[in-house]
């Protein structure tokens, strides 16, 4: 990684994380350059930030919006790609030092895959890319001396807890989760949890389908895949906790007893600035945490009979294989169903579950593997959800 300016590529620049990291990146001018910006859809918005930042190459996910995109840029001088192999390809640029994986679930993982081979650094904030292919990921970034840097808080927090610490045996990582909206609601009031509902998260700004893990405990189950890989530990090493103040991020226990923590109050541009700069720590607008101004701290249980997500997957990781990947294919398709109003809250974890039981088993997948089962998983969820869809507030009859 170069010592000056960090050239860093935007992956889902459009979406929440993407525009926390160019906060960052217009912070620092003189440390931080935006060299590509890719995303999705959003194409008045990619414009707006492609004007402001003026990067060397923008792509746009969907084909189908370049020629719109390339016209309305055509007085810049802006390399204008578009399609999923520009992105595998923008990403290996030699000019980049840095690339931040944001984009939404499996989409990551091609271009996670292509950044580490060029031995790029990684800034992971797409944590489906680990639980998908945690076991490949890991190795390419082994054999590829290229470096993974937590962008999740949870996961900068123990990143940050274990600095310093060396060959020192980890006990245990004590993963913190605020508990979602729902946390206190009863089988009876989840059953009629709305969209809206879901969408409005008590601590957090984050995109739609991570504000619905986040209510699911989804989100803290695929972390703890994540924590699995990052920090390699046993999935019987992780323990869940809910902190609804999300003031500590996580923590870790060493062998000793002693538990470090890392402690803000929750912004994103924190974890994903440090990332940025590692290891250097450099100054922040973000507002410390006041001891005074809190009232007190409180932990939690989980409760995986009402939250059935995190129950499946530990499940899923326990097993192995391609497990992960099924569940997080069927859980994209359950978020967005529910957010269609097609299916109802407690019946998202009732669809992933059945698609568990249905798609094929593999022990030891390989990429295709990976591609093929996600494929798989996502129809036939989706036709599981045909036969048992309603228009509002279904009952749960999977």
């Amino acid at each position: 990684m170069n010592d000056q300016k960090r050239k860093i590529a935007v992956l889902g620049s459009t979406g929440s994380i993407g525009t926390q990291a160019l906060d960052v990146i217009s912070r620092y001018p003189d440390r931080f350059e935006a060299y590509a910006l890719v995303a999705n859809n959003q194409v008045d918005r990619l414009l707006e930030q492609v004007r402001r930042f003026k990067p060397e190459v923008v792509v746009i996910a969907n084909e189908s919006k370049y020629a719109a995109l390339k016209e309305a840029l055509s007085d810049l001088p802006v390399k204008v790609w578009a399609g999923a192999e520009a992105i595998e390809q923008v990403v290996q640029n030699t000019e980049i030092d840095i690339v931040l994986t944001a984009m939404v679930g499996f989409s990551g993982l091609k271009p996670t895959i292509s950044a580490l081979k060029a031995r790029k650094t990684i800034a992971l904030a797409n944590k489906e890319t680990l639980v998908i292919a945690g076991e490949l990921i890991t190795r390419l970034a082994l054999e590829n001396r290229a470096a993974i840097l937590p962008v999740d808080s949870e996961h900068s927090a123990i990143f940050q807890c274990l600095n310093g610490e060396g060959s020192n045996e980890i006990e245990k990582i004590l993963l913190t989760a605020s508990g979602g909206p729902f946390r206190n609601f009863s089988m009876s009031q989840l059953q009629q949890v709305t969209r809206e509902q879901a969408l409005h998260h008590p601590n957090w700004n984050m995109g739609a389908k991570v504000t619905i893990d986040s209510s699911t405990l989804m989100n803290k189950g695929l972390e703890m895949i994540e924590a699995r890989w990052l920090f390699d530990v046993n999935p019987s090493q992780i323990e869940i906790i809910v902190h609804p103040q999300s003031i500590i991020h996580s923590m870790v226990q060493f062998k000793d007893r002693s538990i470090m923590a890392q402690l803000s109050l929750p912004d994103m541009r924190m974890p994903i600035q440090y990332a940025f700069s590692y290891p250097e720590r450099i100054p922040s607008d973000v507002k410390p945490v006041n001891f005074f101004e809190l009232s007190t701290l409180t932990f939690e249980k989980p409760d995986t009979k009402r939250f059935r997500n995190l129950g499946l997957a530990y499940e899923s990781i326990e097993k192995g294989g391609n497990m992960p990947c099924i569940m997080n294919a069927a859980n994209e398709i359950a978020v967005e169903l529910f957010l269609q109003e097609k299916i109802g809250f407690l019946q998202m974890s009732e669809l992933i579950e059945q698609t568990l039981t249905k798609t094929v088993f593999i022990q030891n997948p390989s990429l295709e593997d990976y591609i093929q089962t996600d494929t798989e998983a996502r129809n036939i969820a989706l036709e599981t959800s045909k036969r048992h869809q309603v228009a509002k507030f279904p009952g749960s009859d999977f």
